[in-house]
């Protein structure tokens, strides 16, 4: 079994990377491995996150590692809430909190396109690779369904009539951004 350190303390987005990446591989979290401390997302772009976080976890503990953001980009909105998905709403990373600022600030628009957009780093010794997913869709009217987490709820990928947040893991952890970039990883690895 391949063991593989994840620069998180995200409890789903490690049980996701780890169901996506299927049997032969265990994935550690940050708490894990002993870091306790809370690397902040200072970049301005989701490959800046990425590759900060996987390179503190190489430089201060000595792991191999990877690293993900995930970010929404809303075609109306310019693309944000875009790399400040998580805190769109404020540094609390209330999820019900972003999710009615995206949908106040998308009243009266006619344009709902959206896609999920996940870069992860992976670093490994002095390489630094990063994989890119994206997954196409739209922005519902309304939150619908009460799997996954995040934006799952308002969700809607290319193809489908319902939510990330209906559909559930199992569709999910097939089409998501971050099941394409985590199969790129996969075959790296």
């Amino acid at each position: 079994m391949q063991t593989l350190v994840f620069a998180t303390n995200n409890a789903h987005k490690a049980r996701e990377i780890e169901q996506i990446l299927g049997q032969g591989y265990s994935v550690k979290t940050l708490r894990d491995i002993g870091c306790v401390e809370e690397i902040e997302e200072t970049e301005s772009t989701l490959e800046g996150n990425a590759l900060l976080k996987a390179r503190y976890v190489r430089d201060h503990f000595g792991y191999d590692c990877f690293s993900e953001d995930t970010g929404l980009e809303v075609t109306a909105l310019a693309g944000d809430p875009g790399v400040r998905t998580a805190r769109y709403a404020g540094d609390s990373r209330d999820e019900v909190a972003n999710m009615n600022l995206l949908l106040g600030n998308m009243e009266g628009q006619s344009d709902r396109s959206a896609r999920f957009r996940t870069v992860i780093a992976l670093v490994r010794g002095n390489e630094e690779v990063l994989i890119e997913g994206i997954c196409n869709g739209r922005i519902a009217d309304s939150p619908n369904g009460n799997k996954g987490f995040g934006y799952d709820p308002l969700f809607i990928p290319d193809g489908y009539d319902l939510t990330f947040g209906e559909l559930g893991d199992e569709v999910k952890n097939i089409i998501s951004h971050r099941a394409r970039a985590t199969q790129k990883l996969k075959e790296l690895l």
